[in-house]
């Protein structure tokens, strides 16, 4: 098996974590490709056991059969900049906080990478949008797809924009508001909930339409089917606006206009059998914490 390991940073927490994964690796059939810049980031820090041994890479290719990301949820979106379109698996090694993507701790590695070497897991694919502008913006053109939601918001202003919103060719309403968040179900437990908006099962063929902070008070999160086309066109008292994918953010005028619709393929998650998205919500949410229950 030819696996790929990812990570952003280095948090101060995370050598042992780091080590023990490496630990475990070197003991099993695999061949292990560090990816390079973290590979780097590691070999500066004293605590991290590397050696000369360990192969690097740049980019993905299809001959890969897993990645393994290091760090938080951030760290996992950044990981499917990476995996694209390839089809390659994903599991995530939390190292951050809440942790609704990267599920494993480093007391459950051993046990996790054993259950992934023999195949006792399951994948669950995750829907991504995809962005287009008229007229086209260079800085979405390589990257323009987000697991977990596309949010169109205010630039170097207090004021609030607004945010035409057409749905299928079917105009839908005008937020008045410091942005618009439209979110997979994967990204529903992110900045749209944050927001107020509602947490959607995984395998849902559904978008939501999650404004931020509407001074148009009876705006409400708006649940969508994932075949709906959405065009969006800003407007406010600054020339511009920002759209981010995720963690990716551009800067675009007012005349443009956002398309966005689900992406023509998927990302596959690895989901361990004793750790399903309904425990994992239990777990992040704290349902059932009351003392009451």
């Amino acid at each position: 098996m030819k696996i790929a390991i990812f990570g952003q940073f280095y948090h101060n927490n995370s050598d042992a974590t780091i080590n023990k994964l490496l630990e475990v690796l070197q003991a099993k059939p695999v061949t292990v490709y560090l990816e390079s810049q973290f590979f780097e980031t590691l070999s500066s820090n004293n605590q991290t056991k590397l050696d000369n041994t360990y192969n690097t890479l740049t980019k993905l290719d299809p001959s890969f059969d897993l990645l393994i990301s290091i760090g938080g949820d951030g760290t996992m979106l950044r990981s499917v900049t990476l995996v694209q379109d390839l089809e390659i698996p994903i599991v995530g090694i939390n190292t951050g906080r809440l942790g609704f993507l990267a599920t494993i701790q480093i007391d459950q590695i051993e046990q996790a990478i054993n259950d992934i070497l023999s195949g006792n897991f399951s994948i669950s694919e995750r829907s991504l949008l995809s962005v287009k502008t008229s007229p086209e913006n260079s800085d979405l053109q390589d990257l323009n797809f987000a697991l977990n939601e596309v949010a169109v918001s205010r630039k170097n202003t207090t004021s609030m924009i607004t945010v035409e919103t057409t749905l299928d060719n079917e105009y839908l309403t005008s937020y008045w508001a410091d942005g618009l968040i439209i979110s997979t179900p994967t990204g529903s437990t992110g900045y749209s909930l944050s927001c107020g908006g509602p947490v959607i099962m995984p395998e849902t063929d559904n978008l939501v339409l999650t404004p931020i902070a509407p001074h148009n008070l009876n705006a409400r999160p708006l649940v969508i089917s994932d075949t709906t086309k959405i065009k969006l066109r800003v407007s406010g008292r600054e020339n511009n606006y920002l759209v981010s994918l995720d963690s990716r953010i551009a800067t675009l005028d007012n005349e443009t206009v956002v398309f966005i619709e689900k992406a023509p393929f998927k990302i596959k998650m690895i989901e361990l059998h004793d750790e399903s998205f309904l425990d994992t919500l239990r777990k992040k949410l704290l349902w059932g914490e009351d003392k009451r229950n």
